[in-house]
């Protein structure tokens, strides 16, 4: 729904003279463009401070492993090996929910999804944090990976409804800052807490439950699933100037009656959205292996670096992933006119050479150097990563299965995110990111024979018509 001025004048019925409008009718006409303005900036707000909230739990676990390998009572148990498998049972629960509870949020509403995943993540936080058995710990875990698997897609879905088509690049691209800040701003804010204020790794997992718990109270508040909820139009794609259709188009009954598998069919039909899930298999893998063994890979390379210096450049990596979904969101809107393909092509060729050139660049031993090569690293990766995850997935995925899609082309990403984790504790730097660079050819490729592709405008129907323009 566009940011329309209201008409100024009232054209005549029988002819061409026009008459100003009242001061009482010209407010009235205005409100309908203000309380849209109002709701999307309410609605962009809280879905965004809801999925950066999702952080503060999720990344309780890591800043809680340096705590629980040095206390005696726990760490002769939850040896190095343990704590990676139960990395492990996360991510394979998170790649089953995101398969799941997007299909959810097409039939449901995100609102019912989205508050159902942050209080799971709470309970799992709570049970991490009062106990210290592998058991407990694990079917934790599986909780905590199901929970936060019901945000992204359901929270996605969300913003679709409320943003057009030929705005989204640069909305959602600025929107999906919110999971690189959530992984910059939650660690440091976990360990103070935990070590500096209350000195024990359970403060990790109930400071966390306490700001998601907050959180929620905030999203149950001022959610809501669609403008239509509050009296507003759908959102489509009018012509500048031009006051939106005022016709109403209810969901159809039949689509909260539709099953699983036959929302999935319908979403499949449109070929995008297997090929973009196919491409964010062979992307995610190389993101979760900077996420989670980014101090490891540093200080292979950097051997005199200490430990403090080794967990501090891969921030490098983060800070240009807050910058990257708003740069290639706003290209796939104005310089590529809604087209999400070639700036993820794009941003998958640079991948593909610095991922080959890790390894001879940071031969050199300069910590500059490799804070230069992560950072593009960065930028690299969540430009291709924010635009397929989010923006091409509920393009394609049509107005009633925006969620369907995302969470499918989100549960093969998740797939590769568990090799990720798994990968560079098992080849070495060369076989590593070589291989990396591999997959990110691979996408890209995958992805280049759409890259005229656009999506059909909200309301055009399905998008198994989507067209190469």
């Amino acid at each position: 729904m566009a940011d329309l001025a209201p008409p100024d004048r009232e054209h005549g019925t029988t002819g061409h003279t026009e008459r100003p409008l009242s001061t009482r009718e010209a407010v009235r006409r205005t409100q309908p463009w203000r309380r849209a303005t109002r709701w999307r900036r309410q609605i962009f707000a809280i879905t965004w401070i809801a999925y950066a909230g999702f952080y503060f739990v999720r990344q309780a676990f890591s800043v809680a492993k340096l705590g629980i390998l040095d206390d005696p009572l726990v760490g002769g148990v939850l040896t190095e090996r343990v704590l990676g498998v139960v990395d492990a049972i996360y991510l394979v629960a998170y790649a089953v929910g995101q398969f799941t509870w997007g299909m959810w949020a097409d039939r449901f509403g995100p609102r019912v999804v989205v508050a159902g995943g942050m209080a799971g993540a709470v309970v799992a936080a709570v049970t991490m944090g009062i106990s210290g058995t592998l058991l407990a710990f694990g079917a934790a875990m599986v909780v905590q990976g199901l929970a936060q698997s019901a945000g992204w897609a359901p929270l996605c879905k969300n913003m679709s409804n409320f943003f057009a088509v030929s705005e989204r690049g640069r909305v959602l691209g600025v929107w999906s800052t919110n999971y690189a800040f959530g992984g910059l701003a939650a660690p440091p804010f976990l360990g103070w807490w935990a070590y500096s204020v209350f000195d024990t790794w359970r403060a990790a997992f109930f400071t966390g439950a306490a700001t998601l718990t907050v959180v929620l109270a905030l999203f149950l508040l001022l959610q809501r699933n669609r403008p239509q909820d509050v009296g507003l139009e759908p959102a489509t794609d009018e012509p500048d100037g031009e006051e939106p259709a005022r016709e109403e188009r209810p969901e159809p009954p039949a689509t909260a009656r539709r099953g699983m598998a036959a929302l999935y069919r319908e979403t499949l039909r449109e070929k995008m959205v297997p090929t973009l899930g196919a491409a964010y298999f062979l992307l995610k893998p190389a993101r979760y292996a900077i996420l989670l063994w980014g101090p490891v890979l540093v200080s292979r390379r950097l051997p005199e670096i200490d430990k403090v210096g080794a967990t501090l450049i891969p921030v490098a990596f983060g800070v240009t992933g807050v910058i990257a979904p708003i740069l290639s969101g706003w290209l796939s809107d104005t310089l590529f006119r809604s087209r999400r393909v070639p700036p993820c092509v794009l941003a998958l060729a640079l991948l593909t050479a610095a991922m080959a050139l890790f390894m001879p660049l940071t031969e050199t031993g300069s910590p500059g150097v490799m804070i230069a090569v992560l950072a593009v690293i960065g930028l690299a990766v969540y430009a291709a990563d924010a635009l397929i995850s989010c923006v091409a997935a509920v393009d394609f995925g049509s107005e009633r299965g925006a969620g369907t899609a995302a969470g499918l082309v989100n549960g093969c990403g998740s797939v590769g995110a568990v090799l990720g984790g798994l990968l560079p504790g098992f080849l070495s730097g060369d076989a590593l990111f070589y291989g990396f660079a591999g997959a990110a050819l691979l996408a890209g490729l995958l992805l280049l024979p759409h890259w005229n592709r656009r999506p059909r405008a909200a309301g055009e129907g399905n998008t198994h018509d989507s067209q190469e323009r």
